[in-house]
């Protein structure tokens, strides 16, 4: 391949002018309170399309042949890839079709449709779609765009880098979600050609994590399997383009669990009041996981909003219950008339809300004169969660979490 360079990238942002948006930097007053420093984000999920993905995608066919155009573009996504090459294709009146792995997000595949695309379902990783979609290529001679692995792509979602250079110019660590690594390259090309003090760190899915393995063998190396819920960032095989680049110019790559991803979305909305998708919560979550690993002033990227309605509320319950907001508890009490109403009162006075009850009168763990109360609560977070346990057992409750 080609090296890319900091001009490659410079031109790209004049072909990208009037097309993708410079996005916004804000200031995380509540995570550089936990940093010890400045943090902010840069706001790729209010991009257009709703991630940095149109970025690379426009390049990419605006420097197609008219012979290539005239033959349509085809490409495999699990959502924002889809909706940049559809928006692209719609802007220079081109013919897109797109294969989605099943299961895609819903929202995602309707905007896809939206721009004009043709979206086909196929196989339930993304690498099953990008094969049907090379055969597809091969079929009827439409060119293949691929989601990451090409050196227009890299560059065009290298100018999110120069962005952040001129947005963030004191800013010592710049943190961003990986799942193939077009954003990634791209982003530490541009601030490692300008800024090579600069870290640039990787932060992807644990559940779907191929550079970390792919690194340490010294070429792509492709996972057996994956489990994330952040689609987005969910690509088993590295590329060869994206691995040399992350290779050569990226500085660490971290992982974060499933758990730290949803804390990440309901801290996002919560304190940042934007939308997340979790791919794009990756860098946030990488900082709540460890808020002084990061040298700062440090730039968390938000790579994308895009998110089904459905999964959006199974992250907020998942990411209430893994910052404590949510508990399960046990709870043995007297068979007693009044017993239940005791024990609701007792979780009332400490200002915890109770969601569902439930009984067990049937248990080998239970004495003769006993029923368990099984007990969803809503708590204030994890504090609150250790004043409601102790003043439960300071009452005489038997109580198992």
């Amino acid at each position: 391949m080609s090296e890319i360079t900091l001009p490659d990238i410079v031109e790209a942002r004049r072909v990208l002018a009037g097309v993708a948006i410079d996005t916004p930097m804000e200031e995380s007053r509540w995570l550089s309170a936990l940093a010890g420093g400045p943090v902010q984000l840069k706001c790729e999920n209010l991009q257009r399309t709703g991630s940095f993905k149109a970025r690379g995608a426009y390049l990419r066919i605006s420097r197609l042949t008219p012979e290539e155009r005239a033959r349509g573009v085809v490409a495999a996504s699990a959502g924002n890839h889809a909706q940049g090459v559809a928006l692209a294709a719609q802007l220079l009146g081109i013919k897109a079709t797109v294969f989605m792995p099943e299961g895609a997000p819903i929202p995602k595949e309707k905007a896809t449709r939206g721009y004009g695309a043709d979206v086909v379902f196929h196989g339930r990783y993304l690498e099953d779609a990008l094969a049907e979609a090379r055969a597809f290529s091969e079929r009827t001679g439409a060119v293949f765009i691929h989601p990451f692995d090409h050196v227009d792509i890299v560059t065009g979602q290298g100018t999110c880098g120069l962005e952040i250079l001129e947005e963030a110019p004191e800013a010592r660590t710049v943190i961003v979600p990986t799942g193939g690594g077009g954003l990634l390259a791209g982003i530490a090309i541009a601030i490692k050609a300008a800024r090579p003090d600069v870290r640039v760190i990787g932060v992807q899915a644990a559940g779907a994590a191929a550079y970390p393995g792919s690194l340490a063998a010294g070429k792509p190396v492709a996972l057996e399997s994956m489990t994330t819920m952040a689609d987005g960032i969910a690509v088993g095989l590295p590329g060869q383009i994206t691995f040399a680049a992350v290779r050569d110019h990226v500085d660490e790559i971290v992982t974060v669990g499933e758990d730290s991803l949803a804390r990440a979305v309901l801290a996002v909305l919560e304190r940042a009041k934007m939308l997340v998708e979790p791919a794009g919560a990756a860098a946030v979550a990488a900082v709540l996981d460890d808020p002084t690993r990061f040298e700062t002033p440090a730039v968390a990227v938000l790579s994308g909003g895009n998110i089904d309605p459905l999964l959006l509320g199974k992250v907020i319950r998942h990411g209430m219950a893994a910052a404590g907001r949510y508990l399960n508890l046990r709870v043995c009490i007297p068979d007693l008339p009044g017993g239940l109403a005791q024990l609701l009162t007792d979780v009332s006075g400490v200002g915890a809300n109770v969601l569902e009850v439930a009984h067990e009168r049937i248990s080998p763990s239970l004495h003769l004169d006993e029923v368990e109360v099984h007990l969803q609560l809503e708590t204030r977070g994890e504090p609150h969660t250790q004043q409601l346990l102790s003043r439960l057992r300071e009452r005489g409750y038997r109580v198992f979490e």
